[in-house]
This record gives structure tokens, sequence and C-alpha cells, in this order.
């Protein structure tokens, strides 16, 4: 009935999208009813059976589809994107897959508990061609983690039928070569979905273990409205009609006289009621009018950050070692804490980082996972949901394009759209100098840079990267943390040996002169240094950012307007880096002081090279004292 009221707001104009689920709600209804009040579920966006059954009250049900602020994401997101902890219900995001990753999170978070409990995921069988499917079911599979993984085979993807999505007659045959327990359930059939879950959902709980659940189904309006179902042959429609999950489950209960006609017409009045009021009430709810403020405050969950001063007790290390003893010490001070990662455990990660972990954590918080970036991820903001703090190591930080959705779309975005906070750190080992090639040298900061909702941290000496690293897994929001390979075991400091914390966003001033400010972060700090080092008597302001995001625009602008004169200096290809951007700032805030236009050095614009030769043509360290000379004379 809600969803023929919605059918003709849509056609009346006052909500602007459905995606509906008539034919299709015994599914909902019954997997949510089989699960307890506590466990998690994961719809999809034809799934309002899961909201009503939770008992979501419908005025903010009504509001969150009008964009008003009572609904859910505050008119931020749509319809069903949107997820809400109150209610144990966590949103898809329309990309559909990465949710089931979601889902992995969520029940790894359960199981390191102890707790008895289940998740419940759904998608459609489109989804299952999705790469997203087949790492979220490995990843359960190979932890032996208690999810139902919901599939909907309605038969269309859109307007795609099966038969061009996979050749295999079930979907539950892909969970064959998973070693995944499989079901086929007649998805129209409200007691047999309830029966069938209800009863697996109760022996999973006592012997954790994924399910796929196949649920054979149809729908009988568009994928949304507007795309109609011209593509679906007459005769199969007709076919599915017969089997309506609610007409027919209203005849059996007539003809076991469990119900009567006046009772069910007492129940649709009441009902009708309520749809009613609920959306008068979402109708005269105030169109709120945010402001610019409001939005960008929203974009980050609030941290207060606590200062924990260095010791003077110090130990000379190398960067990598100031990483390791970080992360160390972060793991004894946070108890939900999990380091994630390929080859992280036994062999203590490819650079030796997590060496040593293994044995003083034990494999439930420190975990070798599958070759799966994406699906790792996206688990990782599922023990953020479900109350865990977690560490993700990128091999090379050239991989995490194997996980580039989770970290745009579900980690940058989640706090703003629905205040629930991404409380991961990625680590990403990345740049050149060290003969890699093309595949294993990127320094891709300026990715994430760009896109709101992430933090961003680089560090080039072991005393901030160690300082930074706790502030990182500190702060509850995601943060990106580069290591630059190149200076992993070749840059030494004294480093202090506790716990320390030291913020985001403040530039460390390196060396202080009065002819240039030269503005660097990363390797391009060593390049700097080493240049003035062999040119006394150039008197320079050496800034070393430490943090992208946030900036310290503060240091940078001061500089400038004592000297007059700027370069930035960085590994990334010239085009659209870091320095594009600020230079572009320093040229809007500092016009007026500069003396010679603002100056950019970087690498030149072709993928890494291997040969040390291109190499060293590629990188902009042989360049910069030219560059820098040539703007000393201007």
């Amino acid at each position: 009935m809600i969803e023929e009221k919605m059918l003709v707001l849509l056609r009346q104009g006052k909500i602007s999208k459905w995606f509906s689920g008539i034919g299709q709600e015994a599914i909902s209804v019954g997997v949510t009813s089989s699960l307890e009040q506590d466990e998690y579920i994961l719809p999809m966006h034809r799934n309002l059976g899961v909201f009503t059954t939770r008992e979501v009250p419908l005025s903010r049900l009504f509001s969150q589809w009008q964009g008003k602020m009572n609904g859910f994401t505050k008119g931020r997101d749509r319809s069903f994107h949107f997820g809400t902890q109150e209610y144990n219900i966590i949103g898809m995001i329309s990309h559909l897959g990465p949710q089931l990753g979601v889902a992995d999170g969520i029940a790894l978070a359960n199981k390191l508990r102890s707790e008895k409990k289940v998740t419940a995921v759904f998608s459609g069988e489109g989804g299952t061609s999705e790469g997203d499917f087949h790492e979220a079911l490995n990843i359960a599979s190979v932890w032996g983690l208690p999810v139902l993984f919901c599939i909907e085979n309605n038969g269309y993807g859109l307007s795609t039928p099966s038969a061009q999505q996979f050749l295999n007659q079930d979907v539950a045959d892909k969970g064959i070569g998973y070693g995944m327990e499989s079901h086929i359930i007649d998805g129209n059939n409200i007691l047999e979905v309830y029966t069938k879950v209800n009863q697996l959902a109760e022996d999973v709980r006592k012997n954790p273990r994924p399910l796929l659940l196949e649920f054979k189904t149809f729908r009988m309006r568009g994928h949304e409205e507007a795309s109609g179902i011209k593509y679906v042959p007459k005769e199969l429609t007709q076919e599915w009609a017969e089997k309506d999950p609610i007409k027919n489950y209203q005849k059996y209960l007539l003809d076991e006289k469990l119900i009567t006609i006046d009772e069910i017409l007492v129940f649709k009045k009441a009902i009708s009621k309520e749809i009613d009021e609920n959306w008068k009430k979402a109708v005269k709810e105030e169109i709120h009018e945010s402001s610019i403020e409001n939005e960008l405050s929203d974009v980050f969950q609030d941290f207060e950050y606590q200062e924990v001063k260095p010791t003077e007790k110090k130990s000379k290390i190398r960067l990598v070692d100031a990483i390791s003893n970080g992360l160390r010490q972060s793991m004894e001070k946070h108890d939900n804490m999990i380091i994630m990662g390929q080859d992280i455990a036994e062999y203590g990660g490819v650079f030796k980082v997590t060496e040593g972990f293994l044995e003083q954590f034990g494999e439930d918080r420190i975990r070798n996972t599958p070759i799966c970036e994406s699906g790792i991820i996206e688990a990782a903001y599922g023990l953020s949901i479900n109350g865990f703090k977690s560490v993700v190591e990128l091999q090379f930080s050239d991989f995490v394009t194997s996980g580039f959705n989770p970290v745009i779309n579900l980690l940058a975005k989640s706090y703003y759209r629905w205040q629930q906070n991404a409380d991961i750190v990625l680590r990403m080992p990345c740049g050149a100098d060290v003969g890699a090639g093309p595949f294993h040298s990127q320094t891709n900061e300026a990715w994430f840079t760009h896109t709101p909702g992430l933090k961003v941290v680089y560090p080039a000496f072991p005393q901030d990267a160690k300082g930074l690293l706790a502030t990182a897994i500190e702060d509850p929001n995601p943060v990106l943390f580069f290591e630059h390979k190149a200076i992993y075991r070749s840059v030494y400091q004294e480093v202090s040996d506790d716990y320390f914390t030291i913020p985001f966003g403040k530039a460390s001033i390196l060396k202080e002169g009065k002819d240039v400010t030269i503005v660097t972060y990363g390797a391009g700090v060593h390049w700097a240094l080493a240049t003035l080092d062999e040119h006394p008597t150039i008197s320079a302001d050496l800034i070393d950012l430490r943090s992208l995001q946030p900036l310290d625009t503060d240091a940078v602008f001061s500089s400038v307007k004592k000297t007059g004169r700027v370069i930035i200096l960085q590994e990334d290809s010239m085009f659209g880096g870091i320095a594009s951007d600020l230079s572009a700032l320093i040229t809007e805030n500092c016009f007026e002081s500069l003396d010679a236009p603002v100056k950019r050095c970087a690498s030149i614009e072709t993928p890494i090279p291997f040969a040390k030769q291109l190499e060293n043509k590629y990188l902009p360290k042989i360049r910069f004292v030219d560059d820098l000379k040539e703007l000393l004379a201007y």
C-alpha cells in the first residue's frame, strides 16, 4: 500500500524517483522477520519491507524521499541510499556490490566479539556479475563469517536478462567455487522464506559460516519507474502475476480460515490512515535551507585532537622502523584495532612493517587477506560501522586502484551522507626512485586530495611518520597515509621511544631564509635539503607540508609574503597535482607580495619508467636546482 501511494505521488511530481519492489515483498519481510532486532541488515533500493518490518517511522521515510531534515541524510542523498544505526540498517550505494563486502566487516566484528549474530545483505542477480560479489564471498568463506548473502533473482538487471549476465542456471551455483553452502528459496512464498531463513539463521548463530541464498522472484514494475517493462515478454509478466506473494498469502489465510475479509478490510483501513497521516506530517515539514558552513562542517566527523608530547628518550631509527613502532604502540593502546593486508601476518608484509605482530597480537587482529583490495576496504568500513578501528596495508599505493570505488564512494562520502564515520587508515607505500617501474612507483596522493571526506598525510621523516600515524589512527575519519619507499631505509632520525601524536594540518618549517620559499613533501623534502646543502648561498624557507588534507596554508602564505618568491616541488607529474592547486591558492591570496611567478617543479608527463637512466629523467630532483636558480634570477 505504501508502494501504491508512492507511485501516485511520483506521477504527481511529489517525489523524484521510485524503485518498486512489487512482486518481491516476501523476501524483504521474510528475511528481516528472521533476524533479531539488533542484527544488521543491508538492503537494496527495492527492499521497503526491510524498513517497515523494522518499524522505521513512515514519516521519516517520507521525509527522506522528499529530501527533508526529518529523513536520514539531511537531504544529501535520496531514496534508500541511507543507513540508520538506530534500526541496524545499512543502506547501499548505487554501485551495488560494495555493500556485500561491508557485510563481511560487520560480521567480522561480531565474530571477534564472540557474539552469536548473523548479518544479512541483499543484492540482485545482476550484482553477482560484479567483482565485489566474488571478493565478498571469498573473504566470508575464508574467514568463516556469519553472513547471509541474499540474492533476489528477478530475472533482469534493469533490462538485461539473466542469460546475458551468467550462463549457469542458478545463482546458487556460484557458491560452489567458494566452498559455500547455497540454498534456493521460493522468493514469492512468505512462509517458505521465513521458515527456511529463520532455520538457517538460527543454525549460523551456532555454527558461524556464510550462506548464499538465492530467492527466485520477479519484479512487476520497471527497474525504476521511468524505465517501464516493455522489454519483458507479456506472458512472463502474466505468469508471475499469478504468483504474487501478497495475493497468494492472503488467499492461503482465507482458505485456512486464519483471517476474514472483514479483518483484511480493517487492516487496510488502518494502514491507509497511517500512510496518509505520516505523509501529511512529512509534507508539513519545512524545507531546511542549510548554509555552506553547515555543509562543510559535516564532511568529517568532529575530531578533538589530544596532544601526547614526545618523550626525551629517543632511538636513532629508520622511517620504516618508526612506522612499525607507531603501529605496534597503537595496537597496544586500542583493543578494538585490526590490521589487514596481503602477506602482513607470518611474512610481516612486503616491507616487513608488521614483522612480529602476529606473535604479539594474534591472528584475529593481524589478518592476512586474499588479494582483493576492494573487498577488504569494504570490510574495513563494515568494521567501523560495528565499532572497530582498522588499518589496511596496500602493498603498493598503485594497487589502491583495485579498491578505488569503496575509497571514493563509501569512505569519503559516508559521514556527509548519513553521519556514519569510517574509522580507517589506508597505508600507502608509494613513490619512485627505486627502479620499480610503472606499476609500483606512483605517488598518487592528488587522486584523494581531490575527494572531499578523505584526509591525506605524507611524512618525510621518521619522527613525523610515527606521530602522524598515531594521530591518523586516533582520528575517526578515513586517512590515507603515504609512505615513500625510497626513504623507508635510507632516512634515519632520533625518534621518541614512547607513544606520541602530531597534529594534522600543521607544516614543518625546516629552514628559514629571506630569498625564496620552497614548499614540498615526501621525498621532495630530502631533494630540497640536498640542493640547499650544495648551494649554501641560497637563503630559503623550506616548508615540509606533512599533511595535504588538511593543508597548512597559513604557513605557506606567511612565508611567501615574506620572501616574495615560491617554488613548489612535487614528485607527482605536473598537471593536476598538489602543486597546481597550491600555486592557485598562493596566487589568489598572496599576489601582491609576489616578485616572480609561482614556480612548479614536478615529474614529466609520462608513466614511470623502470630503467634507472630513464627514471632519473622522469623525476624532478635533478631539474630542481635549475628551476630554483631561474626563479631567483627572475
